[in-house]
């Protein structure tokens, strides 16, 4: 037997065994007889067992995939979590948008990245008064968003969950265009004197400028706000 921590023939459970049975050898006595017995080593794979693979692939689905396109507001929201560096620490921001005007509806920053996080983004839109009966919201499988608590709340404003499918990260693609937007304009290369004056600046960005002034190209150039009224 090849040990394969010590790139030795022999390993400790067959020393172990042999002792208990009265015969002293080392590891060189036991390399050289099996070398001249013609015995080789085998080296035994080990595969692991991840019980919560299975559970995790069937918890939820993707129901954007046949939905299509949407032609109005408050047809599909999406949501996602994204660290931001502040210093040395890690804070996390939850949002959610309108898929179809691409309005950010609600957000949320912490330094912990838990249920209350995403919970707080989605109070926050569903605060808005907005329709959100039969409203999809798709987001990744995190627990933030698989939570008891936060499914609690979607089932109370009558909002169906969606999914990404597993290893589809592009599946949540207006999100992540949105956090490359946010980071190239506010976060990169600016100074923050903590969380709170990221708050605030956070606020401003995404309540007067994304939301108000940024014109998208996805939206025929409009903001989402102007995209919005139009629509109406």
């Amino acid at each position: 037997m090849f040990d394969k921590s010590s790139g030795r023939y022999g390993s400790p459970r067959v020393h172990k065994t042999l002792a208990r049975q009265g015969v002293q050898v080392s590891r060189k006595r036991v390399a050289r007889l099996m070398r001249d017995n013609g015995l080789k080593a085998r080296v035994t794979l080990v595969t692991r067992r991840q019980p919560g693979l299975k559970r995790f692939k069937n918890r939820g689905e993707n129901k954007l995939l046949q939905f299509g396109g949407t032609i109005a507001c408050d047809q599909i929201w999406v949501a996602d979590v994204t660290y931001i560096k502040l210093s040395h620490q890690w804070t996390y921001l939850a949002t959610i948008m309108d898929r179809h005007s691409r309005r950010i509806l609600g957000w949320s920053l912490s330094h912990t990245r838990t249920t209350e996080l995403t919970l707080a983004a989605l109070n926050y839109a569903i605060r808005k008064g907005r329709h959100t009966e039969g409203v999809i919201l798709h987001t990744d499988r995190g627990v933030e968003f698989t939570a008891s608590d936060f499914q609690s709340a979607l089932s109370k404003a009558g909002i169906e969950h969606s999914v990404n499918r597993p290893g589809y990260c592009t599946d949540n693609a207006y999100m992540e265009s949105f956090y490359h937007s946010l980071k190239g304009e506010l976060i990169r290369n600016q100074l923050f004197n903590g969380i709170d004056h990221l708050r605030r600046e956070m606020g401003r960005y995404i309540n007067q400028f994304y939301n108000r002034v940024r014109l998208h190209s996805g939206i025929e150039y409009y903001s989402p706000i102007e995209y919005e009224r139009m629509a109406a």
